[in-house]
């Protein structure tokens, strides 16, 4: 007997753990659901956290309120209130999109299965547990950016474009890079690697290599010590004149930052693709990553593997023209070409 055929779904429902245009690591979510909007009937959103968005008029927003403050039972509260939301709404969604947390189909995924309300997660990291693998037994289809990301391994894996908006990351004519300059953008985090990135910059210091550079980020919960010895680490080895810290900006704000930098790095480990990488491509910066699935788009000459060799790389490109190729690279992963893959996915 030949499987069933579902309809395609006009209305979605998108779980994400924010929205608002002004945080600094999923500030680009707002724009995803805008582009959704304008393939589907309705979209329902439930975030963990809500702030600035611009939507349109067939999407409908509730959070579960993490943005008032954290209620007594914590965890347990949203968990609650997110399961709630979840069967009060499910009259108006035909489909379940799940941005990241993978709790939330631990949470629903049962009532998801027994409604008959298909459920996909996004999901794009190196690490993983046997949490993740039960949320993905109740997905139809898990997507990921990365071929070393833990949710690569399953037969239901899509492997997905990153989706830039790339109406919003381009070269500024206007802008004028400031010459032999150096940008590492992220959320300051020990899986983001910054270490690396500030070793390689001594060793161009002492090589009398000159640059400056800025490391942009603000450190996660928990991670503030870590930050907090990163800066007096460049304090102690007399890198002050060289790397500044600024804290983390909105995603709105990052294209200025893209634009006047000569160079972007990313220390990121394989398995997470950081978004950030073709943004900074499409806004004309030589990239720098050390994530394999960019040395297998990109080739090898755009990627290292230790401080020594980010080192190299740099000096060899500092003061270069930026390479054409990266930008037309980054068009491949541009926003557009995501919402159509999702488009034809979400079934």
């Amino acid at each position: 007997m030949p499987p069933p055929i579902h309809p395609a779904p006009t209305r979605l429902l998108v779980v994400a753990q924010a929205l608002d245009t002004e945080n600094p690591a999923l500030g680009f979510f707002p724009q995803w659901v805008a582009a959704l909007a304008a393939r589907y009937e309705h979209i329902e959103v439930i975030c963990l956290t809500r702030g600035k968005s611009d939507l349109p008029n067939n999407v409908r927003v509730h959070t579960l309120g993490k943005e008032r403050g954290r209620p007594v039972l914590g965890a347990a509260t949203y968990a609650w209130r997110f399961f709630l939301l979840a069967w009060r709404l499910r009259r108006h969604y035909d489909a379940v999109f799940v941005h990241m947390n993978q709790e939330y189909l631990i949470i629903a995924g049962p009532l998801w299965a027994i409604l008959g309300k298909r459920s996909y997660l996004w999901r794009n990291h190196y690490e993983g547990s046997w949490i993740t693998d039960i949320a993905a037994m109740f997905c139809t289809k898990v997507f990921c950016t990365s071929t070393h990301s833990h949710t690569a391994k399953y037969v239901k894996t899509i492997i997905m474009p990153l989706g830039v908006d790339t109406e919003r990351f381009y070269p500024d004519p206007h802008t004028t890079r400031v010459p032999r300059s150096i940008l590492f953008f992220s959320r300051i985090a020990r899986s983001k690697r910054p270490e690396v990135f500030i070793d390689a910059l001594a060793l161009l210091t002492e090589r009398s290599v000159a640059y400056t550079a800025d490391i942009v980020g603000s450190p996660g919960a928990g991670d503030e010590a870590y930050y907090e010895a990163l800066v007096a680490s460049v304090r102690a080895r007399g890198l002050s004149e060289h790397i500044s810290f600024r804290p983390g900006i909105a995603n709105a704000e990052a294209p200025a930052f893209y634009q006047g930098h000569e160079v972007f790095v990313n220390c990121s480990p394989s398995g997470m693709f950081d978004k950030t990488i073709f943004e900074a491509a499409a806004c004309g910066a030589t990239v720098l990553a050390a994530s394999e699935d960019f040395a297998t788009l990109a080739g090898p000459q755009w990627s290292f593997g230790s401080a020594e060799e980010l080192a190299e790389r740099l000096a060899e490109h500092l003061g270069q023209p930026t390479p054409k190729a990266l930008a037309e690279l980054a068009s491949r992963q541009s926003l557009p070409v995501l919402i159509d893959r999702l488009a034809e996915t979400l079934y």
